[in-house]
């Protein structure tokens, strides 16, 4: 039977569904054909009210078949439909994975911690082992541990501090560095710039190609590969690469794994930047060697973690929520890890404090009067000190550069994650006190930062991959 329903139709711009009102138009036309013309169309009616439901009927099983034509286009592919892509290039989405540290177990020799002894944080976070460990002849041994919730859990130096579960001879934990934090489930955005950077796989002797085959590595979320291809030392966002030189830097993962994918896609005979970097052994046991095989030395960056810190001023009103500031930092940690579809923060990439306006504004109609965004990082401090922290106040001993303000975040050392100056105490921008807002007991310590964020952009070097958490976000307010 003819209708005046207007069809889908298909052309070089793909799906083309009809307006739903159109959709209604044609619905109305054939209700008034089938009962002998003469109906009332005015939409309060019964046939009006019968009418704007088939139409959106019909308009919601457009949107569903549009949705699944736009799923084939790895541009526009989301969830099932990406994963199907993803297999057709022989690669699975990453999984969430865990905030990893490495603890100082200390107690009697011979001792043995087995894997899966608990520890917690000094915020509440329980950590894991993951692989069995004997304490030394000094009394000591090194235990990797992993949280025990997937996600960008931040762990710094000196905040695994409680042993959870006794282990007869295991006496104290802790941890000098900080945790390498863990990462959410690969976005959408991200997936589909990993699926773009494996078509490189099959090449070889490129930075692409290197790229690419340590992004298919188990568990890798992010890499950042380049060279030098001079006879003199250049560097490149705070790294040094001497000449000729392969720099490889990898986050998440195994290293071996990684180090074993860069030695496959590497040109011969070309050098690795060594310094700051781990040093694995790969052994060629492909066909047409035989014992004993030959082996190289592949050297990996792991990437430090690089704290971002976000200051927020939205205008006040009888609206804003008593959460807002909750709400905020929720928004912001999600939308930097790709949870609302674009791009994460990556090894050595810009970040760009406007990226986050979207996805505050998405909060409601509270949050659209967003006053200024301003982001810092520990690369462009207000100020370099010396101090020491008991209770809430912090003695500064020495300053190297800049001063000292109110509203400065400390970063680091064993200083707290959202550690804030406060007020002055006999310090005025020098040497002296200051009042912070997290009571805590921290030895002298060298080389901490006084961060203001008041930039709008801020690139990491290529040796960071950029963090965050809750506590770096300040939300004014105004």
């Amino acid at each position: 039977m003819p209708t005046s329903v207007p069809s889908p139709t298909f052309g070089p711009n793909g799906f083309t569904a009809p307006s739903e009102s159109a959709i209604l138009a044609g619905v109305q036309t054939d209700m008034n054909t089938a009962f002998g013309g003469g109906l009332n169309p005015a939409l309060e009616t019964p046939q009006g009210q019968l009418a704007s439901s088939l139409a959106a009927i019909i308009g919601n099983k457009n949107d569903q078949f549009l949705e699944y034509v736009n799923g084939v286009d790895p541009a526009f592919a989301a969830g099932r439909m990406q994963d199907a892509i993803g297999r057709i290039y022989f690669i699975e989405r990453n999984p969430a994975t865990s905030t990893l540290v490495n603890c100082t177990c200390s107690g009697a020799a011979g001792t043995v911690i087995p894997a899966g002894s608990l520890a917690t944080a000094t915020d509440g976070q329980l950590y894991t082992s993951t692989s069995a460990a004997t304490i030394g002849l000094g009394g000591t041994v090194t235990v990797p541990f992993a949280a025990s919730v997937t996600g960008p859990i931040a762990c710094p130096a000196a905040s695994v501090t409680t042993i959870y579960r006794a282990v007869p001879g295991w006496d104290s934990i802790t941890n000098p560095t900080a945790g390498v934090p863990g990462v959410n489930v690969e976005s959408r955005a991200d997936f589909e710039a990993r699926r773009q950077a494996s078509v490189a796989l099959n090449a070889r002797n490129t930075l692409a190609a290197i790229r690419g085959a340590v992004l298919n590595v188990p568990d890798v979320t992010d890499a950042y590969v380049t060279d030098n291809s001079t006879a003199s030392p250049v560097t490149v966002q705070g790294v040094t690469i001497p000449a000729y030189a392969l720099y490889v830097c990898a986050f998440g993962g195994v290293g071996q794994d990684v180090a074993h994918a860069v030695w496959s896609k590497k040109p011969p005979g070309i050098p690795y930047v060594t310094s700051g970097a781990t040093a694995y052994t790969v052994t060629d046991d492909s066909t047409g060697y035989v014992l004993p095989y030959p082996t190289y030395t592949v050297y990996v960056t792991t990437p430090a973690a690089l704290r971002i810190l976000f200051a927020v001023q939205i205008t006040d009103s009888v609206n804003v929520p008593a959460d807002a500031a909750a709400q905020i930092q929720t928004a912001i940690v999600a939308a930097f890890a790709g949870g609302d579809g674009g791009a994460r923060a990556r090894i050595g990439g810009t970040v760009y404090a406007s990226r986050y306006y979207a996805a505050i504004a998405a909060l409601g109609e509270w949050a659209r009067e967003i006053i200024s965004i301003k982001i810092g990082s520990a690369n462009a401090p207000s100020a370099t000190f010396t101090a020491s922290i008991a209770g809430a106040t912090m003695t500064v001993s020495a300053v190297a550069s800049g001063t000292l303000a109110v509203g400065q975040t400390v970063v680091g050392g064993a200083v707290a994650v959202g550690t804030v100056i406060t007020a002055l105490g006999t310090g005025t921008g020098g040497t002296g006190t200051y009042t912070v807002g997290i009571s805590q007991t921290v030895g002298s310590t060298a080389g901490l930062v006084g961060v203001t964020p008041a930039l709008d952009l801020l690139t990491p070097n290529i040796n960071q991959v950029p963090s965050i958490t809750a506590a770096d976000i300040a939300v004014t307010l105004v």
